[in-house]
């Protein structure tokens, strides 16, 4: 009894040592060097794995900027403070980094646009958009105010308020979740410091926008024809700033017959 007993732990032993060789064996030859500035760089980095650097996850983008692939301020979440970090992680300049945030360009909210019908379904805008007439609103082109963008905000950064999704720019980080969701692609990215932005992107003509929003531009050119830096142009019945021309001097906001430019 007691030699079966010792042979037993002999051979459990045995087979431990065997696989212990085995696996110290497989970690030579699959050990994989880690990158001490990549490592680094990932630590510094604010661990959102939102996407908003163009590369899945903070993993990612790390390794690129290691490898040079990437720019050290490409974290647009981290911002400036992180930028200079990874900038002495790498031994480079950060260079000039400009803070940007989102934007909405409508403010077709439930007193300036008009309605088709009341919805009354799951509160998404992609949804909405294969409803009867392409959701409740009117006009094609709108906010629909189902919350898509405020549920892939992990920030806190958007809210539909009276019907229509609104920025807070002191929250935002720029990752760019809300931009992809967004079905009506009404939302891009401004700079923090931008002065004006058009809050409008119907491409209908402006007879057809005084129908169904109060606030909706109608292409009169008003605004082109008075920016004294020519930064505004009217393209598919809709004005657009150029934000690196703009001076912020707001005329357009004032001339604006329509108030569909407004102050950011």
């Amino acid at each position: 009894m007691i030699s079966g007993i010792i042979i037993a732990t002999c051979v459990v032993a045995g087979v431990g040592i065997v696989i212990g060789i085995i696996l110290g064996i497989a970690d030579m030859k699959l050990h994989v060097d880690v990158d001490e500035k990549e490592a680094a760089i990932l630590e510094a980095l604010p661990g959102n794995n939102c996407g908003g650097c163009g590369y899945p996850g903070c993993s990612g983008c790390a390794a690129a900027i290691a490898k040079g692939e990437a720019a050290v301020n490409q974290c647009p979440v981290g911002g400036p403070a992180v930028a200079a970090t990874i900038s002495g992680i790498m031994g480079v300049e950060a260079g000039e980094s400009k803070r940007m945030v989102a934007f909405v360009h409508c403010h077709g909210d439930c007193d300036n646009a008009s309605q088709q019908y009341e919805y009354n379904g799951v509160s998404d805008c992609r949804l909405q958009t294969q409803a009867p007439g392409g959701g409740s609103k009117t006009c094609p082109f709108g906010c629909l105010g189902g919350g898509s963008c405020v549920q892939v905000c992990q920030f806190d950064a958007i809210h539909v308020v009276n019907g229509v999704a609104v920025v807070d720019k002191e929250e935002c980080k720029a990752c760019g979740k809300c931009i992809e969701i967004c079905p009506h692609h009404l939302i891009d990215l401004i700079p923090y410091d931008a002065g004006e932005a058009v809050a409008c992107k119907s491409q209908d003509m402006g007879k057809l926008v005084n129908q169904y929003c109060k606030v909706g531009c109608i292409a009169c050119h008003i605004c082109e024809k008075n920016c004294p830096a020519g930064a505004i142009t009217v393209e598919n019945n809709v004005a657009t700033i150029d934000q690196e021309k703009c001076t912020h001097c707001g005329t357009c906001v004032e001339k604006c017959p329509k108030k569909a430019i407004v102050n950011v």
